[in-house]
């Protein structure tokens, strides 16, 4: 199993930008895929974007791509979300979230991940 733990969130204007962190730990992380989720209050959790720790490849949601850009600190075993051009219907409980990856299928679904963390709340203010 492994222990993940959110920072970086806060409140933004719209436009504006802001760097969210997952603190990984109790694994070693080269055979993991892990993943960005987020989930607006009376949302389901939707899918952000994920990264292959092992060779940082990434893989994103259409309505992020271009926007928001994932990545890994091998040295820290931390994987980040920096985000940009932020709007309110950006606004949402991140989570980070882990599974063991064999194949190259990228998965977008919550339920295809084992490990989450507790998430970091981001508010894009109007």
């Amino acid at each position: 199993q492994v222990q993940l733990v959110e920072s970086g969130g806060g409140l933004v204007q719209t436009g504006g930008s802001l760097r969210v962190s997952c603190a990984a730990s109790g694994r070693t992380l080269s055979r993991y895929t892990m993943a960005w989720f987020r989930q607006a209050p009376g949302k389901e959790r939707e899918f952000v974007a994920a990264i292959r720790w092992s060779i940082g490849s990434s893989f994103y949601a259409n309505n992020v791509k271009g926007r928001f850009t994932v990545s890994r600190d091998n040295a820290k075993n931390t994987v980040y979300l920096e985000m940009n051009s932020l709007t309110p219907e950006d606004t949402a409980v991140y989570y980070c979230a882990a599974r063991v990856t064999y194949s190259n299928f990228w998965y977008n679904s919550p339920g295809a991940y084992q490990d989450w963390g507790q998430g970091t709340q981001v508010t894009v203010s109007s």
